[in-house]
């Protein structure tokens, strides 16, 4: 969920996404005055554990509904509960249907 934005700060703009209870946020930025060619590979994950199939399924399509494209996984473990989506620069995201354990 969106948290926070600037625009064009010292000639940045990003947006901030988490959860204010929490002591984390991904931030997402972008340099008006330097472009940054993306450097990904098909390992760099950000992968979101999603234990409630409802809830797992509307994720999946908002992230179509975004501009991100479904991708096969370059490791087939992300494939057995799973999705994998790309973004336009090649960032992978994972959405796996189930909840994280150590």
């Amino acid at each position: 969920m969106p948290i926070g934005e600037f625009t064009d700060h010292e000639g940045f703009s990003g947006v901030m996404l988490g959860d204010e209870t929490l002591s984390w946020h991904l931030e997402f930025t972008h340099c008006h005055h330097h472009p940054v060619k993306p450097a990904s590979t098909a390992e760099d994950l950000l992968v979101l554990y999603l234990p409630s199939e409802a809830d797992w399924q509307q994720r999946c399509l908002s992230l179509t509904r975004a501009g991100f494209t479904r991708v096969s996984s370059f490791n087939p473990y992300w494939a057995e509960n799973g999705a994998t989506f790309q973004d336009k620069d090649g960032y992978r995201t994972v959405l796996q249907h189930g909840t994280w354990r150590l």
